[in-house]
């Protein structure tokens, strides 16, 4: 299976701090969550399903950087490659009134959620038919009527609004939790700070997942950020934290579950640090090498690949063949080949559309009650 690593699993830490962060360093086995309540009421199918999104992702990933590379894709393209089971684990376990906002790397979350591959590749190629009507790009990707709510391309700036969800839940007295994803870099911007400490003061259900891949763009955990881990910073706000493994698809499941759980029975916020890996630069543009070694990146892909660990685990629970998980693969490779060829066949955006989607009030004006001029270029 292309682009799919194989082998058994080990763990990340903070040897080598002046350089790198070490994601293989240490061999330490992470505790077994396979007999957690909330993933011993998986099927077989329910498992399968899991595992097939994961792959999407991957395939979604690796065709948009062809797309890139070809030149269809402009700007930024933050790829998700190496942390599908964080977004897969997590959204897996959310309920109807349970929302998502995250950062710029945002494709695998997308997919996660139950957006098509068609909108999103389209939205990369800045086309008509993309979700975000060719506008956003790959930081942007927008799904309401999936409680999915961006991408955003300010580091942190995701969190007080990922709060603002919290407190609407709240304030509706709705059985909700809005799950805040994060990088580690976002963890040292005040507007986090601030968030936890009125999401503690007001005990609003709020879950701030910091997918930590060891580098912040291109700076090491270990040269960017005083203190580990990263979760205890919710300490001093006494929010709920912990720390998982991101490669365990169960162990994010069991771990997101139990953070919802206090989320909506008791509306307590918690920070969740979830250690992951990414195979590509910080965009594509990004220059990886510079700051880590080929090697670092290959001795991940080699014994902790997310999507290799769980295919494993699968076949070893019966619930999985080699055949099936071939034709998944395959699957996936076809699905994203689809999606490129709709996003290229697409029309972009009207040059008259230009101020379209940018204020309510001028897509909406007989409901205008603002006085005044909204764009510089009107009267």
């Amino acid at each position: 299976m292309e682009g799919i690593y194989h082998d058994a699993d080990l763990v990340g830490s903070k040897e080598n701090q002046n350089t790198s962060n070490d994601r293989s360093a240490d061999t330490s086995e992470p505790a077994s969550f396979v007999g957690s309540s909330i993933n011993t009421s998986m099927t077989s199918e329910d498992k399968i399903h899991l595992f097939a999104q994961m792959v999407r992702i991957r395939r979604f990933e690796e065709r948009s950087l062809r797309a890139y590379q070809q030149g269809h894709i402009g700007g930024f393209l933050h790829l998700y490659i190496g942390q599908e089971a964080v977004a897969v684990g997590s959204v897996s376990v959310m309920g109807e009134n349970d929302h998502v906002i995250t950062a710029y790397r945002d494709h695998g979350h997308a997919l996660a959620v139950g957006m098509d591959m068609d909108e999103c590749m389209a939205e990369l190629f800045g086309k008509k038919t993309g979700c975000s009507k060719g506008k956003g790009g790959s930081m942007h990707f927008f799904a309401p009527d999936k409680n999915f709510w961006g991408g955003h391309g300010i580091v942190g700036g995701q969190t007080p609004l990922g709060l603002g969800f919290a407190y609407a839940l709240k304030y509706k007295s709705t059985q909700g939790a809005c799950l805040c994803f994060m990088g580690d870099g976002a963890t040292n911007q005040g507007p986090f700070y601030e968030s936890l400490n009125l999401a503690s003061l007001w005990n609003l259900p709020v879950i701030y997942i910091i997918e930590n891949n060891g580098y912040s763009m291109g700076t090491s955990e270990s040269r960017h950020s005083a203190g580990e881990p990263l979760a205890r910073r919710g300490e001093v706000f006494d929010v709920n934290w912990s720390v998982h493994h991101g490669h365990d698809l169960y162990e994010v499941r069991a771990a997101v579950h139990e953070a919802l759980s206090l989320a909506r029975e008791e509306s307590k916020p918690s920070v969740l640090e979830i250690t992951t890996y990414r195979y590509r630069g910080h965009s594509v543009a990004d220059p990886d090498q510079t700051y880590r070694s080929k090697e670092e990146i290959e001795e991940y892909k080699k014994n902790k690949d997310p999507i290799n660990l769980f295919r494993d685990q699968l076949l070893a629970e019966g619930c999985l063949s080699e055949e099936k998980a071939n034709q998944i693969d395959q699957s996936a490779k076809d699905e994203a080949e689809a999606s490129a060829e709709f996003a290229l066949a697409s029309p972009y955006p009207d040059v008259s559309e230009l101020m379209d989607d940018i204020y309510w009030e001028t897509d909406n004006p007989s409901e205008r009650k603002s006085r005044g001029s909204l764009f510089f270029e009107q009267p």
